[in-house]
């Protein structure tokens, strides 16, 4: 039986703590303070100085320790409400095939041959990063030419979106796909004109790699479910819990949740290495065991909890997979696809709304878009719930009309504007001019409905003030601007999106998201005020620490 440790609080989370500093924003109706006063690892006083030491005094808690941050900046800790930790950390140990590292097929195949030349065995070559768009070759790489990585053992190379990518010919045989093999619901084993295998596959036909044992997650989603040893995966969550705190996130919403994930959560909590918030959202694929087990709704402690079920309604712009029916500006003979048909999706999402659980589903198009609309408003319309904080992660392409419908609805939209940072002329090229609308946070915050930003890592890395800067600029990496300036929202808008939006996307606003009594001591320290910079700046700004439950987690070389 596991006995996992409580997180109520150690000496170093008791001990009376003063923070001053120029600038600390609490998010509140306060605004801008200059000291906070933590104890228990939780905030027990805002304001000057002499007033904390005084609501010490009244507390009985004596002379607290001072840490003065000098001319630097508080915010509170961000959230991170849509991302994949698990996978992030393993990415890391996967060859990087971004375009910063390799801009041809050749480039690629030759990374991943020197990553051969380095593990000779027969465990697998994986790698990542690649965009086809962004290839000089301006297409996917083939079985053939990874094949020149390996013949006697498995390639795979992940598209950077996450939902498939392309294999070697040993792969195919190994798991015996073959030209006239069928595609699976909500999966491609793509083929070129003669019907041949090109090695590229998407989504659930990735349900391959994970092995005859490994998490198998059927139509539900794209399969991120590839098995390494368990210590390899308690090191690989080490290491993206490293990346969230760099980056100035104290909590993180993992929005795809099998038994590795949870597992591998269990095994860091076992070991007292939780230091990152985490909410964890079951894959649809568990739905039917959820509901049997009695789950109706968010449960566990402060630093590990079940927050609710992720469904999938479409693919991916970056694989060119969202539904599309009538076809890509790019490629007219590709459509995307749904992952369940229209009356299935609205099934489960009526079960799991009865039982009075938070749903939050991927979808991107139009069309995968209404299909959740109409979902969730069925469901409304049958049990009515006046908070039910239905979630629709990515929402890349909604019309106008289903943005009116959003905000009557009470849907909060959970958004990447690191997709069109990294890839925005990817999805001019994909769907076209439709594509300069692509996540319309200022259509958004005009229609009331919450704006709420997420790096969806490991698609991007966890960097909040990047998230911030693109959606006040709207400017991609490489220079473009994406859409007429009613799209872009302000600085401050886009720090609460990335605070307090994300702590009630996640349903823990009364804990997490501000800076007020009685909220956890969670705050990141800034070298500078990303509401006083120029907006093409915030990104640049360096994150100097980060505090979780009143306590340094992460510190930078300037911190130090």
């Amino acid at each position: 039986m596991r006995t996992l440790r409580s997180f109520d609080g150690t000496p170093e989370h008791w001990a009376p703590t003063l923070v001053t500093a120029e600038r600390i924003r609490t998010l509140e109706p306060d605004g801008v303070v200059s000291a906070m006063l933590i104890a228990g690892g939780r905030i027990v006083a805002l304001g000057d100085t002499e007033r904390c030491r005084a609501a010490a005094d009244d507390a009985g808690l004596g002379r607290p320790r001072t840490v003065d941050l000098g001319a630097k900046t508080v915010v509170p800790g961000f959230i991170d409400p849509h991302a994949h930790p698990l996978m992030h950390g393993q990415m890391r140990s996967w060859v990087d095939c971004s375009p910063g590292r390799a801009r041809t097929i050749d480039q690629i195949v030759e990374h991943l041959r020197e990553r051969a030349r380095l593990s000779p065995g027969e465990g697998p070559i994986r790698g990542y990063g690649y965009e086809h768009r962004n290839l000089a070759e301006r297409r996917h790489p083939t079985r053939f030419e990874l094949d020149q990585v390996a013949t006697d053992r498995e390639v795979y190379l992940m598209n950077a979106s996450g939902h498939g990518g392309v294999v070697n010919s040993y792969t195919l045989a190994k798991y015996g796909i073959t030209r006239d093999t069928p595609n699976p619901p909500g999966g491609e084993f793509f083929r070129d004109a003669d019907g041949e295998l090109t090695g590229e596959l998407s989504d659930a036909a990735c349900n391959i790699l994970t092995g005859a044992d490994g998490v198998k997650v059927g139509n539900h989603g794209p399969n991120l479910h590839l098995g390494d040893p368990r210590q390899e995966h308690l090191d690989q969550l080490r290491t993206a819990q490293r990346s969230f705190l760099a980056g100035g996130v104290t909590a993180v919403g993992d929005a795809q949740v099998t038994r590795r994930e949870f597992t591998t959560y269990l095994d860091l909590a076992e070991a007292g290495d939780l230091h990152v918030r985490y909410s964890m959202y079951l894959l649809s694929a568990l739905l039917d065991e959820g509901l049997e087990m009695g789950l109706h709704g968010p449960f566990g402690n402060s630093r590990l909890h079940f927050a609710g079920f992720k469904f999938y309604a479409d693919g991916t712009l970056g694989g060119w997979t969202a539904y599309f029916p009538d076809g890509y500006v790019g490629d007219p003979c590709r459509t995307g696809m749904l992952y369940h048909e229209p009356a299935e999706y609205a099934q489960m999402i009526a079960r799991a709304h009865r039982a009075g659980l938070q749903t939050a589903t991927h979808a991107q198009s139009p069309d995968a878009i209404a299909m959740v609309l109409d979902a969730v408003e069925a469901a409304q319309r049958d049990d009515p719930r006046p908070d039910a904080r239905h979630r629709i992660e990515h929402c890349g392409l909604p019309t106008p009309e289903q943005v009116n419908r959003i905000a009557a609805a009470g849907i909060m939209p959970v958004n990447q504007t690191q997709h069109y940072y990294n890839w925005g002329e990817g999805v001019l090229d994909a769907i076209g001019s439709p594509g300069e609308r692509f996540n319309p946070l200022g259509e958004f915050a005009a229609a009331g409905v919450p704006v709420t930003l997420s790096s969806d890592a490991p698609v991007a890395d966890p960097l909040p003030l990047q998230a911030i800067q693109t959606a006040v600029t709207r400017r991609t990496a490489q220079g473009a601007e994406l859409g007429p300036p009613q799209l872009r929202i302000t600085a401050e808008q886009a720090l609460h999106a990335h605070t307090l939006s994300g702590a009630r996307a996640l349903g823990r606003e009364a804990e997490l998201g501000s800076l007020a009594v009685g909220k956890f001591a969670d705050f990141t320290v800034l070298a500078e005020d990303p509401l006083a910079v120029d907006p093409q700046s915030i990104a640049d700004i360096p994150v100097v620490s980060t505090w979780v439950d009143g306590v340094p987690r992460y510190e930078s070389e300037q911190s130090a």
